[in-house]
């Protein structure tokens, strides 16, 4: 890393909200490392900081998102739907979902000893789902229903209300979806 072009403190993580904000879209823990000529851990020490300021970023597995309270957002409809299914049929779940024009926003359990688990996910699109998937298999990571014997939550959100009432319907078609 070169000393002279590394930002520090203060001005290293107002540059990473510029850079965020600017963007528009995910950018990961190593490029913004380069970019401030930083290891990727102080990045994400710097984002935790951030976090806890209330900036509004969040970690998706494509990278961070700087992703601001508006107009837009508001409008959003949110929905959490209870499903089940075995590790194989992650993939028909995640595509029948963002077929329907639906963010799955994030994966919930209740694990036994930690109590609720939550991570972020934010896929829209079918390249969002090959993404995540392609990292859970490069990585042989499980998923997080594993621990749960299947069940796990998630939220949706879309900005037609359609859209959802679509998506929990093809989930139940699926036989994925975990009826009252």
């Amino acid at each position: 890393m070169d000393a002279e072009k590394k930002l520090v403190g203060e001005t290293r993580r107002a540059s990473l909200i510029e850079w965020l904000q600017q963007e528009g879209g995910p950018l990961t823990g190593s490029y913004l490392a380069k970019k401030a000529a930083v290891s990727r851990q102080v990045i994400v020490q710097d984002i935790s900081l951030l976090k806890a300021r209330g900036e509004p970023i969040t970690a998706t597995i494509q990278g961070y998102l700087y992703v601001p309270y508006s107009a837009t957002r508001q409008k959003e409809i949110e929905i959490i739907v209870a499903c089940k299914h075995a590790p194989e049929q992650a993939e028909e779940e995640l595509l029948l979902i963002v077929d329907c024009g639906v963010t799955i926003k994030n994966v919930i359990i209740e694990h036994i000893v930690y109590g609720e688990l939550t991570a972020e996910l934010r896929l829209s699109t079918r390249k969002d789902v090959a993404t995540f998937l392609e990292r859970i298999n490069e990585t042989g990571a499980s998923y997080l229903s594993e621990l749960t014997e299947g069940v796990h939550l998630h939220m949706l959100c879309a900005t037609e209300r359609q859209r959802l009432e679509n998506a929990v319907a093809a989930l139940d078609a699926a036989g994925i979806l975990i009826k009252d």
